[in-house]
């Protein structure tokens, strides 16, 4: 059973002779079913010539008059199917109305330029489908975008006011809503393919995307008119090439008043000489996240490159010595790390280590088992003896959250070698065993002025431990608020940290050596060995 109504006749015959293909005839007479979508071309072709052809205007489906917004009858669904096959053919049909079938090359349609006729074919999607094969890439699932031509929507335009103006004659109305979306009618069709070539369910959530740029050289200055009439919708930016964008072109659609637009565009639209060219295939995997917790046992390793004016000052770091076998083993392009909080270049991070994350970006390989992930630890580990890492496991987006949660909000614990230049005693320590919760003001020291913004930060020392060493040294193990600058609570930094160890003691304090010994968030969660 044909999917149109007798209704619909006189419009499918207008659009039919001023060069529309079938499927776009469908989506102007608002069949928002899939199934007569997805058959052949030729097929198609066939039965609308059929449709066209017959003398009697019988009503194809009973509906009410008028007819509903869209045509909804699961029943046609199933009957389509069984649409006899006919010899392909072009149709013409002439002034009079009569339809001549003439054996020709396929016109390319004045509404899609092609996008619903050879570029939903079994052939088009294998080729897609042989460039997704060769990627390299490991997937489960994907999503199929597409991008089509901004000055389709014009066109589009163009083909809704006449069959609007077509159906005025029969007291009927079309608004641009009862039109079955391009992109929507070109899935319905390629879907299903593409899941059937690649052995893959589509899927909206998928991380794997393939997408498809079409272009259409020959039509590229339909829309310039509308620059002209809307130039406020036209505004440059800096990642388009173009400022007809598909957003911009719509929003001038929507502004323009329908005589200015039939003064400057045809309607119909012209038919074109091409099918749209295929601009580029692009496979592309959404980034993965791995975590873990690093130790960091040398005093000379910065944890981030350090480069100063383009020149390196050390040889590595330890973002370095942990991304870089994460990115061949991922074989992904690139990556981002992070870490709940950083030490500088010169203190180590002993116990069970620093929370951090790393962002790998269009990775080609995604699946591990949990066994290849303890190897990959284990191939980290034995290439350096400057850190080590433990926990390391794939965790998601969301999950980093906890990590960066902890940066202000949990405490942390250090020790550090203190000097005086005053000569000490053991019971000259003594009583910072007694501070509980001391509250400092922390101006922005001045070793990171060039990075950080100048404010006054308040912290808390929640508790702290002496152990006197000799008469010039002691340790210190301090328990604070994250974000606390420790150097600084030690010497004072001329000042910009009061109080201070040097204040509290009066002395002039410096500090030697500092360890982190424990960073207190509880993520990522702790492995078996």
């Amino acid at each position: 059973m044909f999917p149109l109504t007798k209704e619909s006749k006189c419009v499918a015959r207008l659009l039919l002779n001023t060069g529309t293909c079938p499927r776009c005839i469908f989506r102007f007479c608002g069949v928002d079913f899939h199934a007569p979508y997805k058959l052949p071309y030729k097929e198609l072709l066939s039965e609308l010539q059929k449709f066209l052809e017959t003398e009697k205007d019988e009503l194809i489906l009973e509906v009410m008059n008028p007819p509903p917004k869209k045509i909804r009858l699961q029943e046609l669904e199933d009957s389509v199917d069984n649409l006899s096959q006919n010899g392909a053919g072009r149709i013409s049909v002439s002034q009079d109305g009569s339809i001549a079938s003439k054996n020709s090359n396929l016109n390319v349609c004045n509404i899609c330029l092609g996008i619903l006729q050879e570029f939903c074919e079994k052939d088009f999607v294998k080729k897609v489908c042989q460039k997704v094969e060769a990627s390299g890439f490991e997937f489960t699932s994907l999503v199929f975008s597409v991008s089509f031509p901004a000055q389709l929507s014009v066109r589009e335009h163009a083909a809704w006011l006449l069959v609007k103006q077509e159906m005025g004659k029969q007291s009927l109305s079309l608004g641009r809503d009862d039109i079955v979306q391009l992109k929507e009618a070109y899935k319905w069709i390629t879907h299903p393919l593409f899941s059937e070539e690649l052995g893959v369910p589509i899927d909206g959530k998928s991380l794997f995307e393939v997408s498809v740029v079409f272009a259409h050289p020959e039509t590229v200055e339909d829309c310039h008119f509308l620059a002209a009439k809307c130039p406020d919708c036209f505004k440059p930016a800096k990642n388009k090439q173009s400022v007809f964008t598909r957003m911009a072109v719509m929003k001038a659609l929507n502004k323009i008043k329908e005589e200015d637009f039939l003064k400057q565009f045809p309607c119909p639209p012209n038919s074109p000489k091409a099918t749209c060219t295929v601009l580029e295939i692009e496979c592309a995997h959404g980034a993965v996240f791995v975590a873990g917790r690093y130790n960091k046992y040398s005093r000379n390793l910065p944890q981030t490159p350090w480069i100063i004016d383009g020149e390196r000052k050390l040889e590595s770091s330890v973002e370095e010595l942990i991304s870089d076998h994460l990115l061949t083993v991922f074989k992904a392009e690139s990556f981002n790390f992070s870490s709940s909080g950083r030490e500088d270049v010169d203190v180590r991070t002993l116990g069970n280590g620093r929370p951090f994350a790393i962002e790998l970006v269009n990775p080609h390989r995604v699946h591990f088992t949990s066994q290849e992930i303890k190897e990959l630890q284990q191939k980290i580990n034995n290439s350096s003896n400057k850190i080590q890492v433990r926990d390391l496991q794939l965790v998601t987006r969301e999950a980093i959250g906890h990590m960066k949660e902890g940066e202000e909000e949990k405490t942390k614990t250090y020790s550090a070698l203190i000097w005086t230049n005053k000569v000490i005693q053991k019971k000259d320590i003594e009583f910072l065993n007694d501070i509980k919760d001391l509250k400092i003001d922390q101006k922005t020291p001045l070793r990171v002025l060039h990075r950080r913004p100048l404010a006054v930060r308040a912290r808390v020392i929640h508790s702290m431990e002496s152990h006197y060493v000799d008469e010039h040294h002691f340790r210190l193990r301090l328990k604070t608020q994250a974000g606390t600058y420790i150097k600084e609570f030690v010497h004072g930094d001329f000042g910009r940290t009061k109080p201070n160890i040097g204040s509290l003691m009066n002395v002039t304090a410096d500090i030697l050596e500092l360890d982190v010994e424990s960073v207190d968030v509880d993520w990522p969660p702790a492995l078996e060995d």
